[in-house]
């Protein structure tokens, strides 16, 4: 069942960009996974060296762990101030 917002959603509302920031990192979850799960099942039954794998889901991995942390800790939802 997809989320539900109970009021019209606005980019100025925080729990609104909180909700829409983990959903982008859920996608970016599952984006990591089919995409090296794919590689490292081709990988196994290939017969070319693709020692560059090990980088590629490395990186990736790095990069996953800190919008992890970005929207745990470092992200600021608090109340967006309006100009008028």
């Amino acid at each position: 069942m997809p989320p539900r917002w109970p009021r019209k959603p606005d980019r100025k509302d925080p729990a609104y960009r909180r909700l829409e920031d983990r959903i982008n990192f859920a996608v970016h979850v599952g984006l990591f996974s089919a995409v090296n799960s794919g590689l490292w099942f081709v990988d196994i039954f290939k017969s070319a060296d693709w020692s560059w794998l090990v980088w590629v889901t490395g990186v990736w991995l790095g990069i996953l762990l800190f919008h992890l942390l970005y929207i745990t800790a470092i992200a600021d939802y608090s109340p967006v101030k309006s100009n008028g």
